[in-house]
């Protein structure tokens, strides 16, 4: 297919498709999605290699938001029954981080709830990641806190901090209709805070919530605009009590071409599948191992994921490997601009979206049946069989998923 071949020869070389290009991969057939993934697994294997890196989330304060983002479990006036409490003790983070940690995590990703922290909560999170840091100093530390004030970026900076995560989420021109308590123009705001202070910044999308393929390559070609060191790409879960939650318009091919297209046009970014892999991709995961080098261990903020062993099996089964603490993340030309940014230390961070929200930051789930368990599900219907609210780990007694 000469499209295919043009986008490959444009990855390698970091050149820009254009919007056509782009359109034109969300396009394509079923027939053609395997076509699709070998040919946008040419770049990743090209400025990724097989290394496939693992990202842990520690939900410091779940629920509880005054923002009303339509596909949050998290939202103003919530009804998803999902865990609520307020912030954790430093110590109680740096135990759940160390799970994730223990399990191959080369990055935790420290997310809570709410509108953007006041500067006593950056305080609060400034001793997390001391704590955590103080157990393994190599250990790469993303925030996900919402929107910033001045000053606050280089505040977390100064504590240890290695990136911080504000997703797009939306198209500019769609972004009204799925909140109102904010701005676009806030997000990227705080994106490029992040960028000034010296962050390695982390910023994605979330697919699956209405928009149309226009709206996908706005928000992607925006995201490119802004250069993340790594793009977090979420899949809507509709989850009950959500706004959102009838929204199930996604296919596990659907998912792989767009998990392509933001290949395509962010070819040496660190991709990373984020909330709703085992949704909706479901079996088709390790194919999308060909397209992304980064994904999360264990569960999510509000939901539970695939178990953490299963994970390590998926990528081995694959023929990928676990990136090392002591490996590069990002293509040389990008570590070296960020001054070590995007690699051992810092990276796209993965939290996910706006501190608390829906697809990767916190409505993302997976499934915790075993295989005598699986529910038979007719092709194309939705698979609320697969939405679990989390009920272990940071917040509760028992011990967490990693």
């Amino acid at each position: 297919m000469d499209l295919l071949n043009t986008l490959v020869d444009k990855g390698l070389r970091r050149e820009l498709p254009t919007r056509e290009e782009a359109l034109a991969v969300l396009a394509t057939s079923d027939d053609d999605v395997l076509d699709v993934v070998a040919a946008a697994g040419k770049v990743r294997r090209h400025w990724f290699g097989r290394r496939v890196k693992l990202n842990y989330l520690v939900n410091l304060k779940s629920g509880l938001c005054p923002e009303d983002c339509s596909y949050c479990s998290q939202r103003l006036g919530s009804s998803t029954g999902i865990l609520k409490y307020s912030w954790l003790k430093p110590d109680e983070a740096s135990k759940a981080a160390a799970a994730g940690l223990a399990g191959g995590a080369k990055r935790v990703c420290l997310v809570a709830s709410g509108r953007g922290p006041t500067d006593r909560d950056v305080d609060r999170v400034a001793g997390t990641i001391k704590a955590i840091k103080e157990q393994n100093e190599s250990v790469e530390v993303c925030a996900c806190l919402g929107l910033l004030s001045d000053g606050q970026a280089e505040r977390l900076r100064e504590a240890g901090a290695d990136a911080y995560n504000h997703n797009l989420n939306t198209s500019e021109g769609t972004y009204g209709d799925i909140t109102t308590t904010h701005t676009y123009a806030d997000r990227v705001d705080t994106v490029n805070k992040a960028h000034a202070a010296g962050l390695s910044a982390c910023s994605g999308l979330i697919a699956g919530m209405g928009e149309s393929d226009a709206d996908l390559v706005d928000v992607v070609f925006s995201l490119r605009e802004l250069d993340p060191d790594s793009v977090p790409v979420n899949f809507l879960i509709p989850v009950e009590g959500t706004p959102l939650a009838k929204e199930w318009n996604l296919t596990p091919q659907r998912c792989l071409r767009i998990l392509a297209m933001v290949r395509f046009v962010c070819p040496d970014v660190e991709v990373r599948i984020a909330g709703g892999r085992e949704v909706h991709l479901r079996t088709m995961q390790p194919l999308a191992l060909h397209l992304a080098n980064s994904i999360f261990l264990g569960d999510y903020l509000t939901t539970e994921g695939q178990a953490g062993q299963a994970d390590l099996e998926m990528i081995a089964d694959a023929g990928f490997t676990v990136e090392g603490a002591d490996e590069v993340t990002l293509p040389q030309h990008r570590a070296e601009v960020r001054g070590g940014c995007g690699s051992h230390a810092a990276e796209d961070a993965g939290c996910g979206s706006h501190a608390g929200e829906g697809a990767g930051c916190g409505s993302v789930c997976g499934s915790h049946e075993s295989a005598a368990e699986a529910v038979t599900v007719p092709a194309g219907e939705p698979r609320t069989d697969l939405v679990a609210v989390r009920r272990r780990g940071a917040g509760t007694d028992l011990a967490p998923n990693a």
